[in-house]
C-alpha cells in the first residue's frame, strides 16, 4: 500500500512539476520588443562604417516636437544609445572623427537639427554627458511627402571615400555627407 501511495504521489508531483514548467515558458515567452535593434553598414573605402540602433515606430504618435522634442537632445532611436563603429578615420560634415566607437544623438529643430558625435559609449541612450562630445554638425533637414512609421538610419555609399548618413521618422528626412580621411 506504501508503494502505492508513493508512486501515485511522485505520479502528481512530476505532473505538477511539467505543467509549472510549460505555464513558466508560455508566461516567460518572449513578446516582440517595441523598437526591435537594427543596423546600417556600408563598406566606403575598404573599410566597414556601421550604425546599431533600436528602432522606435510612430504607433500612432505625434513624433517631431512631441515625442522628439525641440532643442532637447534626443537619443536618436530607443532604448540603449546609438553606437557608430568605424574601422576609418571619417569626416562627418566638418567634423573629423577617427577610427573607433562613438555615441550618435542629435539637436532636433523646427528647421535645424544637429548630429552630436559623443565619446562616451556602452551607456542607456539617455544618459548623455555634453562633456564627452567629440563634437556636433549640421544635419540637412527635408520633409517627406509621405510618412516613415518606423524610425530608420541608413548609410548611403555614394562613392569609393563618401557617403551620406540618412536619418527618417515621421515626416521628416535627416542627412550629413561624410567622407574617409586620409
Amino acid at each position: 500500500m506504501r508503494k502505492r501511495n508513493f508512486l501515485c504521489a511522485a505520479g502528481l508531483l512530476l505532473a505538477v512539476m511539467t505543467s509549472s514548467v510549460a505555464a513558466q515558458t508560455e508566461a516567460g515567452a518572449k513578446k516582440p520588443m517595441p523598437s526591435p535593434p537594427a543596423t546600417a553598414e556600408a563598406t566606403v573605402g575598404g573599410k566597414k562604417v556601421s550604425i546599431a540602433y533600436n528602432a522606435p515606430s510612430m504607433r500612432g504618435r505625434k513624433i517631431m516636437g512631441q515625442l522628439v522634442p525641440y532643442d532637447k537632445v534626443w537619443r536618436t532611436g530607443a532604448n540603449a544609445a546609438t553606437t557608430l563603429t568605424t574601422e576609418a578615420n571619417l569626416k562627418i560634415g566638418d567634423l573629423m572623427v577617427p577610427k573607433g566607437t562613438y555615441t550618435l544623438y542629435t539637436m532636433p529643430g523646427q528647421t535645424e537639427w544637429k548630429l552630436i558625435v559623443n565619446k562616451q559609449t556602452k551607456q542607456w541612450g539617455t544618459e548623455y554627458s555634453e562633456a564627452q562630445d567629440l563634437g556636433r554638425v549640421n544635419m540637412t533637414v527635408k520633409q517627406l511627402d509621405q510618412p516613415v512609421e518606423k524610425f530608420a538610419i541608413m548609410i548611403d555609399s555614394a562613392n569609393a571615400n563618401g557617403g551620406v548618413l540618412k536619418m527618417m521618422w515621421e515626416n521628416t528626412e535627416l542627412s550629413v555627407p561624410f567622407t574617409v580621411a586620409q
